[in-house]
């Protein structure tokens, strides 16, 4: 018998100043069997990222979710899709290959990846040659003693605090923060 999924219920409250945008997000992750709280925890922070394109990019008629991610490999973990379908934004976390990342890249306007792990590094360099032609394509690094600190934060059920300002995400619940400034790779 498969395991299944663990559910987590997010209620996501987010003030991103950078960018004018202020919404509260009923979010609900599904996190395999296979992977981490660090990793559901960054794929919350990618969509709290990114959460803005929402209304810059859709002008507010589009759908922002979470994707199979894990489950299959040919969705993404966040995406955002406008009101016809098209997916605006297609964004990955940890190290995925660049044959993938190629292939999205020509499924979305945008792809962009979050890696967090210690061995991230490596990964980058491995495949930043591989990645350069890639125009819709961004790759950010997340201090890998971030990812611990987020998990910390992760309970079935959530309510959590989402600040972006001056490029430093503040991700807070009702005892603990932890604040993150992602660095362009890409």
């Amino acid at each position: 018998m498969a395991i299944k999924s663990t559910i987590f219920k997010v209620g996501l409250q987010l003030a991103d100043i950078d960018h004018g945008h202020y919404a509260d997000h009923a979010l609900t992750l599904a996190r395999h069997p296979s992977e981490t709280d660090e990793r559901m925890m960054v794929r919350l922070v990618a969509l709290a990222l990114n959460a803005h394109h929402l209304h810059t990019t859709c002008g507010g008629d589009g759908t922002l979710a979470f994707g199979a991610g894990l489950s299959d490999p040919d969705e993404p973990d966040v995406w955002l899709r406008d009101f016809t379908g098209r997916t605006r934004l297609w964004m990955e976390v940890g190290q995925p290959d660049d044959k993938p990342m190629l292939k999205a890249c020509s499924k979305a306007d945008r792809v962009v990846v979050y890696a967090f792990s210690h061995a991230a590094d490596v990964w980058w360099k491995g495949v930043a040659n591989k990645l350069t032609r890639a125009q819709s394509l961004e790759v950010w690094r997340i201090a890998p003693e971030v990812a611990p600190a987020l998990a910390a934060l992760a309970e079935r059920s959530m309510q959590l605090q989402a600040t972006v300002q001056e490029g430093v995400l503040t991700l807070a619940n009702a005892r603990d923060a932890v604040s993150l400034e992602p660095i362009r790779w890409k």
